[in-house]
């Protein structure tokens, strides 16, 4: 496993966002991450589960959604992080640049949403269909993606924890407007966010195992 390379990407308007690329030597896939709200790609549920699909051969993007200013302007506002037509525009620019980079051009590509960018990363897989191969959402709002819903195309894991009853109810709902594939894996015992003992091991191996069988193998196998 390669170091994490800094990676920064143009979205337009003179916003750039600071990310973290993880690349193996050959990457199965590569997992790009839209953290949640009030987050960042420094969120340590998310780092946890990045490291585990990296220790399974996947490469990983976790960046910000927001830039320094507008991160600022939500701490106050909040609203940025429930604009999700935003945040799914910044991950499908996300995806667009790791299309084009030589180094994760041929890699199959996943994406991994948590709370709101669950919403972003299901908006952002039905705008580039021919890029997103799955999608796994981890205690994520996938009823925020709307209409999108009906759009997406790669299958999609829903893990949600069992005493997070509403969020719970909202993805029962969102599975039933999905007309992808879809997998609603509840981990007993867990809340929102995953912090009781053993939960968010429990969904990172879900996020692993399901990248591992949806996304095809090594670039050139």
């Amino acid at each position: 496993m390669t170091g994490s390379v800094p990676l920064h990407l143009e979205v337009g308007r003179g916003a750039v966002l600071d990310g973290d690329l993880v690349l193996p030597p050959e990457p199965r896939g590569i997992v790009a991450f839209a953290h949640g709200s009030g987050s960042s790609r420094h969120s340590p549920r998310n780092r946890a589960v990045a490291r585990v699909l990296q220790e399974a051969g996947l490469g990983t993007l976790l960046f910000d959604l927001l830039t320094g200013e507008e991160e600022r302007t939500d701490v106050v506002t909040a609203e940025l992080r429930f604009d999700i037509p935003l945040l799914a525009g910044r991950l499908v620019a996300a995806v667009d640049r790791l299309g084009a980079r030589p180094d994760t051009a041929g890699a199959p590509l996943g994406l991994f949403g948590a709370s709101t960018g669950a919403a972003a990363a299901l908006t952002a897989a039905a705008e580039r269909p021919d890029a997103v191969r799955a999608v796994v959402s981890r205690g994520g709002r996938p009823d925020l993606a709307g209409q999108a819903l009906g759009r997406v195309r790669p299958p999609v894991l829903l893990v949600v924890g069992g005493l997070d009853t509403e969020v719970l109810r909202l993805n029962e709902q969102a599975a039933e407007a999905l007309s992808a594939p879809c997998t609603l894996r509840v981990v007993p015992g867990a809340g929102h966010l995953f912090e009781e003992p053993g939960t968010l091991a429990e969904a990172a191996t879900s996020a692993r195992d399901f990248f591992l069988s949806t996304l095809p193998g090594p670039i050139g196998a």
